[in-house]
């Protein structure tokens, strides 16, 4: 008999700590969900994202003779043997200038196009691999920049006719495979 109301007492404080860890849980949730709505509560108080107008830039780009061109200044095979095997660069290379010079860049283009070409090919050839392999290009942009502004000059007003090299194909293959 005593061992019968041994067991009876055990499956009650059995059943009771059961639901005690239901209340637990219960208590929880109910927190938990006050939580999220003071949450939303507070920031629907606070307002929100304020209204946005959108408005054109204005002298971004120029105008007339200040307006920005970009001419193609070369579209070809470069070699490089910098990384000990031979690398063929295929690249495309823009100036981006201001139209007033155009007409002077494309005449030092006519003239000295084999210099041209022969200038961006040493460029190419010196540089070494992890300078072509450049996600942003920037060493490889900054040393044709500086080799254009060079073969270009100034203009009138003692700026550099080129504003800017862009470089949008500059994938390399081994040449010797």
């Amino acid at each position: 008999m005593a061992d019968e109301e041994t067991n009876v007492e055990s499956t009650e404080e059995g059943a009771a700590k059961k639901g005690g860890g239901l209340k637990t849980m219960l208590v929880v949730a109910a927190l938990m969900i006050a939580e999220a709505g003071g949450l939303f509560v507070l920031i629907k108080g606070m307002g929100g994202p304020g209204a946005v107008e959108a408005s054109e830039l204005v002298g971004l780009e120029g105008t007339g003779e200040e307006a920005p061109v970009e001419i193609m200044l070369v579209e070809d095979r470069f070699q490089n043997m910098q990384a000990g095997r031979v690398w063929e660069w295929r690249t495309q290379i823009y100036m981006r200038v201001r139209q007033k010079n155009v007409e002077e860049i494309n005449r030092i283009m006519e003239r000295d196009a084999a210099s041209l070409k022969e200038g961006i090919s040493m460029i190419f050839s010196r540089a070494q691999d992890r300078h072509l392999r450049e996600p942003g290009r920037e060493t490889i942009t900054r040393q044709l920049t500086s080799y254009l502004n060079e073969v270009f000059g100034l203009d009138a007003d003692g700026l550099p006719r080129i504003d800017r090299v862009i470089i949008p194909e500059l994938k390399g293959f081994p040449a010797d495979a």
